[in-house]
């Protein structure tokens, strides 16, 4: 039948083709089709000749056609016939489907929703020609029977769509029915349809093929509903990715049931995803700029949402393309630093944390991004790269007086911009570690940026970060060994505190590449020679650095003095690359390079001098080398003959160029490396010696007795020496203004920088000898005299060197030994010897001062000076020791058994609670992790305990119990015996160790408490300390809850203190706190409450915020949203019901004029502009829900305009008397005298002018909230305007009271010479004043 069939359509016989086709039935027609599609014969030339025999003007030619359209798509979806078959059937299909009547697309549309549904499709061939029919049906013009009515082609093409959408999917044909919806014509509505049920069977899928999926999903995009794709696609992965961390977290927990994804397929799933976005928003931007903009509102709404990881890695790749780059950069950053600081405000509030338990960390994110990039997401590294050096650029470290920078790897981050910069660090860190193939990249850019920006700014953070890349793989540097070296080219041109890190950083690669190491020698004794001085303290940094770090066979190990960096971080052995004999013969070639720097510059010596003790005791066999520099360099200045006064030439020290004097040799500082190196030789003689040759032997102990009896003999002559023979006597010239000046106080600095050093040797040798400790008190009596002549010369001329204390030569392992010596050292054969130093209170006040003034420098550089002053282990282990001495001292002998000294000065206990002060601080600043171990070694009564063990709350507790008492009894003193400085550095040291406490704990409850007790019982007179008493009450209070009625409480009490601003008001007496005072209430207390307040106020207006985004959250999870937002909405409405409680007493108080005056005008500034962002918030809220205002914001707004807003005005008009008084006050003086006293008037002027500056922006922050008032009202239908009163700030005001009196005087004065002046101006007065009322009337 089919060859006939195709024989009559060739002899060009239409009627005898047509009865042909007629005689066919329906399954016959169907079976021929077939057949010859399977048989492969002919398929195409049969259907065009059963389609020529089926005219559509034929209603038998429309139904032929549709059997072969139903009999063919089941013959296309099984899976029979061959690809290039299948495609020429279709073809032939859909280029027919176009000539078929409306109501014959119908039924082929509604036959191809009936397969789909039923679930029919194998294969998804045939939905290309259902993207023909739907869109030749839309095209239909003609009504079309659809269920009992009509329908256009359109209606019905909608109609359709929507019974297929809200049908069941085959998940097998999720992806053709995406990819056929491509080639539909859709409406906006349809497409959005289609998007949203294509999403919703996202989760019915196999992961494998989501890809593909979402690639023809993002093609369809271009169509429109761009926000609908991204936003399901992400919410997707969220979803999967949170889902796989609660799995991780308690795999065993899980159901068997349910279904776990393993992780590495997820990852490559979501790669994928990932590059199919970008190829998609590479072609088409316009999707870029819609996910930054669907992100930018996300964020605002629910940050956890919007930048989960996925987001994050999205928006890296994206990055690559640099127009949208600096767009996603920005949003990036601008994220982060919110959320730091959205973190550090939650920290700061009990109140906030109560109200957002969880809250969400970027920082975290992004360093999951880091981590899941891991598994081949390429496309992200580079984003991550640049991200991370975009976050370390927008922070820079501040470089104070001094040059050093302020922020180091030391020290916790405090700043959002800080901790932005920290993120920054460790993501380049983790990428580096994770992705190999960008290390060298990575490495270049850092190099690049220590080189570029370290003149200009300090780089330390950068160089932190390229210490801990090479600690985490140092051989890679090997690699790119090349791109060091050609750094080492440009360390002239260097800081000396870049070089010294730089070099620090890549030393490990110094002991595994020869060539690197020559480079930097060849570089280093280049520098050498400079000009430059920058350029010669880098050369000396990088020699002591090598001498440092390349052992000579045979050395002592110093693993306990090994710094931060140090060669354990390179597996190999120095001895396998280098013998002993080369590294011997490469350190004294060094260390003759060295020897030319003894002739430079001070500064150039004073870090050898620094730098050879750190040498000796890594590298001892050294010893003999550089004692023997250190001994030909001290006999240029030592004078051998025993009884000649001074032991040193001073002259020589000094170098005078033109009119100008410099330090040409720190004497002190030579003197002080020859104390400590002599110290390690004998300390480590009996091991040395052991392994050494005997005429080594001799030649040191020969060094050692050399040093030894110079000593003793400087020592004996400066007991001696008076202050005539270094000529500085009280009438000497200290100014520096003058060379004789200079050269004196260079003099006086070295001299007693060589007694304090003599001071330490002496007491070190003398093994508690009484003799020894007679000498230190006469070395000690030779500085102090010299200190005092510095001081009392400071006092008369500020530009003298002695107006800046002069640093310590005293190590602080030496500070440690003898305040343990002088205040804990209770041995029976110690005693006599002790009470030689113990009598003298000066030595004991010296001692203490010392130990202060070397906490005070490692809190402000991170180090000390002195042997281990880099060492943070030792330096934490001396700080430990200074700790408990100072504190048993304080606690022990009470600052007012104290004999009181003949000459002024802080007491002994008064600096050792300074001293305290300054421990504590650094502590936790410094050593963050090591404060159980801190607080576990001030604790006698314990034993030795692990770190994980110790309560760091208890332990703190207990020491804050000490303070306590200490306090107390400063409150119950007498009077004339209270110490206000003490005072108030034990109410500082009560607040540093309160941030040890956990604010959860009962002891935080307890000195809480305690705190409050203190306030409200006693009364101080002292600002100071009424100041850091109510801070430190603040600060405890908000860790507990909201400070609110706190803050009412003081309002009400300093209103009672001052007075009203109504003279005729008698205020009720009741005092909640006796620390407020007629004396602190102004300007102290009130400007405490009223910055506590505008921290309130801050908290709020971000609550206000918060609320806003919830508003505007369209989220499935409304409910639990409803809820947060009523719960945020009650705490907002009664925080500032409270406030507006205290600002009620406050405006009312009679303040002087002034800071307080000026403050609280700002303040209530932004109280109505929050209470306006909350009436707007309303108004939001009313316009999208049809939910009425609840009663506590109608009972606020009462409040508002009850106890406020009315008071506001009368204390504008309070302030605007008392400055117009002191106007007049100012233009009678002014009469009174002359013109000089004019710039004093104008001086009044200017201040009065200053202070009312407020008053017209309180005026229309209380305008706008009443404007807003009114819209909220209308809104809501309710009138919330009937608690307001309105304003009569802008109208012409008169004082009745004034004017009657004014009258009066005038009628008294002048009823016979002026009646018709005096009555016209009464009456254009009183016209005046009817004004504004009959207003008043029309507006109500």
């Amino acid at each position: 039948m089919a060859q006939r069939v195709l024989a009559l359509a060739a002899e060009e016989a239409p009627q005898r083709l047509q009865e042909a086709l007629q005689s066919l039935g329906e399954s016959e027609l169907g079976h021929m089709v077939a057949r010859q599609a399977v048989k492969g014969r002919e398929t195409a030339a049969l259907l065009r000749a059963i389609f020529k025999g089926s005219p559509c003007s034929q209603p038998s030619g429309v139904l032929r056609r549709l059997q072969v359209y139903k009999h063919c798509i089941p013959l296309v979806e099984s899976g029979d016939l061959h690809l290039s078959k299948v495609s020429e059937i279709m073809g032939l299909l859909m280029l027919e489907a176009r000539q078929l009547p409306g109501q014959a697309l119908a039924e082929l549309a509604t036959l191809f929703v009936d397969v789909i549904k039923s679930g029919s499709l194998s294969n998804g061939k045939s939905l290309e020609l259902f993207s023909t029919v739907l869109t030749a049906l839309a095209n239909s013009k003609e009504s079309l029977a659809y269920g009992k009515g009509e329908l256009n082609g359109e209606e019905l093409k909608k109609q359709l769509i929507n019974t297929l959408c809200s049908s069941k999917w085959d998940p097998q044909n999720v992806i053709h029915l995406a990819n056929m919806f491509r080639d539909v014509p859709l409406s906006g509505e349809e497409l959005q349809f289609v998007m949203e049920k294509v999403l919703r069977m996202f989760s019915k899928l196999d992961l494998q093929e989501i890809p593909p999926l979402v690639y023809q999903l993002l093609l369809l995009s271009a169509k429109g509903s761009k926000r609908t794709v991204l936003e399901g696609i992400i919410s997707f992965f969220n979803h999967l990715d949170k889902r796989q961390k609660e799995e991780q977290k308690a795999p065993q927990s899980v159901d068997l049931e349910v279904s776990t994804m393993p992780l590495e397929q997820l990852r490559h799933v979501e790669g994928t995803v990932l590059l199919h976005i970008v190829s998609v928003i590479n072609m088409e931007q316009a999707l870029g700029e819609e996910l930054i903009r669907h992100l930018k509102s996300e964020q605002q709404k629910d940050p956890g949402r919007a930048l989960c990881p996925f987001t994050v890695a999205l928006l890296l790749s994206v990055a690559v393309k640099h127009r949208l780059q600096e767009q996603i950069f920005d949003f990036l950053k601008t994220s982060i630093t919110r959320s730091c600081k959205d973190l550090q405000f939650l920290q700061a509030s009990k109140f906030l944390q109560d109200l957002f338990p969880h809250q969400h960390d970027v920082s975290s994110v992004v360093l999951e991004v880091v981590q899941n990039s891991a598994f081949g997401w390429d496309h992200v590294t580079q984003g991550l790269v640049d991200l991370g050096f975009s976050l370390m650029e927008s922070y820079e470290p501040k470089k104070p007086f001094g040059g050093r920078a302020a922020e180091s790897s030391y020290g916790l981050s405090k700043m959002p911009a800080q901790q932005a910069c920290r993120l920054g660090a460790s993501i380049l860190l983790e990428t580096f570690k994770v992705h190999e193939p960008i290390r060298s990249d990575i490495l270049e850019q850092v190099l690049n940026r220590v080189l570029t920006k370290a003149a200009a700014s300090p780089v330390s953070h950068f160089i932190d970060l390229l210490s801990s890349i090479v600690v985490s793989a140092p051989l890679v540097l090997q690699s790119s060994s090349s791109r060091v070296t050609e750094t080492f080219d440009n360390l002239s041109f260097l800081p000396i505190e870049t070089v010294q890190g730089l070099l620090r950083a890549v030393q490990p690669l110094l002991k595994v590449s020869m060539a690197v190491r020559d480079s930097l020698i060849l570089v280093l004794q280049k520098a050498i020679f400079s000009r430059q001085l920058d350029a010669r303290k880098a050369a000396v940094a990088g020699f002591l650095l090598l001498l440092r770090n390349f052992k000579i066979l045979g050395s002592l190990s110093s693993s306990q003095c090994s710094q931060a960096i140090g060669a354990t971080q390179v597996q190999a052995d120095v001895h396998t690359c280098y013998n002993s004999a080369a590294n011997e013969a490469f350190c004294l070639e060094i260390l003759g390079s060295l020897r030319c720097c003894l002739s430079q510059q001070a500064d150039v010596r004073l870090m050898l001098y620094e730098g050879f003790y750190d040498v000796l005791r890594r590298n001892s066999q050294l010893a003999s080398s550089i004692m023997e520099t250190l001994l030909a360099q001290i006999k240029q200045y030592y004078l051998p003959q025993p009884d000649l006064l001074p032991p040193l030439k001073l002259e020589g020290c000094i170098m005078a160029q033109g009119d100008q004097i410099f330090l040409q040799e720190p004497l002190a500082h030579l003197l002080c490396c020859i104390q400590h190196c002599l110290a390690w030789c004998k300390s480590t003689a009996h091991l040395c010696r052991g392994a050494e040759e005997e005429d080594e032997e001799e030649e040191e102990v020969e060094f050692e007795q050399n040093f030894e009896e110079m000593l003793e003999s400087v020592t004996r002559r400066m007991i001696k020496s008076e202050l005539e023979d270094f000529e500085l006597d009280k009438s000497a010239d200290f100014s520096l203004s003058s060379g004789v000046g200079v050269k004196n106080n260079i003099y006086a600095l070295q001299v007693m920088g060589i007694c304090e050093v003599l001071i330490e040797y002496n007491f070190n040798v003398g093994n508690f000898s009484k003799n020894k400790f007679e000498d230190v008190l006469g070395l000690f009596a030779c500085y102090n005299k010299l200190a005092e002549v510095l001081k009392e010369k400071a006092g008369k001329n500020k530009s003298s060197l002695g107006s800046r204390t002069a640093r310590s030569f005293l190590s602080l392992g030496f500070v440690s030994t003898l305040l343990t010596a002088l205040f804990r050292d209770n041995a029976q054969s110690h005693e006599e010897s002790l009470a030689v130093l113990r009598s003298s209170s000066e030595f004991l006040r010296y001692a203490v001062g010392v130990a202060l003034q070397k906490v005070q420098q490692l809190e402000d550089t991170g180090q000390t000076d002195g042997p281990d002053g880099q060492n943070p282990e030792k330096v934490f282990q001396n700080l430990c020791r200074i700790t408990g001495v100072l504190l048993w001292r304080y606690t022990s002998i009470p600052s007012v058994v104290e004999e009181p000294g003949k000459k002024k000065g802080k007491s002994i206990s008064l600096l050792c609670l300074e001293a305290l002060l300054r421990i504590f601080s650094a502590v936790q600043q410094l050593y963050p992790a090591k404060v159980p171990q801190f607080l576990q070694a001030l604790d006698t009564s314990d034993g030795e305990a692990e770190a994980a063990d110790i309560n760091v709350t208890e332990k703190a507790a207990f020491q804050i119990r000490l303070f306590q008492r200490s306090l107390v009894n400063q409150f119950s003193t007498a009077e004339d015996d209270f110490n206000p400085k003490e005072t108030q550095a034990l109410i500082t040291v009560l607040s540093t160790l309160s941030r040890l406490l956990d604010p959860a704990s009962q002891q935080f409850l307890q000195f809480l408490t305690w705190t409050v007790k203190v306030c409200k019982e006693n009364t101080l007179e002292d600002v100071a300390c009424c100041k850091g008493l109510l801070s430190l009450l603040f600060s405890l209070h908000v860790l507990y809850k909201s400070p609110v009625s706190l803050l009412r409480d003081l309002a009400q009490d300093i209103h009672a203190c001052l007075g009203d601003i109504d003279q005729d008001v008698e205020v009720e007496g009741q005092s909640h706190f006796a620390i407020v005072t007629a004396k602190t209430a102004a300007p102290t207390v009130c400007l405490l409450v009223l910055g506590q307040a505008d921290k309130v106020l801050e908290e709020v207006d971000w609550l206000i915020k918060k609320l806003s985004s919830l508003v505007s959250d369209t989220s499935e999870d409304s409910s639990q949203a409803s809820n947060q937002t009523q719960a945020l909405e009650k705490a907002v409405i009664l925080q500032l019901g409270t406030l507006l409680t205290v600002y009620h007493e406050l405006v009312q108080t009679a303040l002087p004029a002034g800071s307080c005056v000026d403050t609280l005008l700002r303040s209530l500034s932004k109280t109505y502009a929050i209470l306006t962002s909350l009436i707007k918030h309303y108004i939001q809220a009313c316009r999208s829900t049809s939910s009425t205002i609840p009663g506590r914001l109608e009972k606020l707004v009462k409040l508002s305009g009850s106890h406020l807003t009315p008071q506001c005005y009368s204390f504008i008009t309070y302030v605007q008397n008392i400055h117009s008084e002191s106007l007049s006050f100012a233009e009678e003086k002014k009469k009174k005298k002359k013109e000089d006293e004019a710039a004093a008037v104008s001086t009044v002027m200017a201040k009065v002018l200053r202070d009312t500056k407020p008053i017209p922006n309180l005026v229309f922050a209380i305008e706008q909230y009443e404007k807003f008032l009114i819209h909220l009202s209308k809104k809501s239908k309710v009138n919330l305007m009937q608690y307001m009163k309105l304003s009569t700030s802008r109208d012409f005001r008169i004082n009745a009271a004034v004017l009657d009196s004014a009258m009066q005087e005038h009628s008294a004065r002048g009823a016979d010479t002026e009646p018709d002046n005096e009555q016209s101006s009464t009456v254009e007065q009183t016209d005046e004043n009817q004004e504004p009322k009959k207003k008043r009337r029309r507006k109500t």
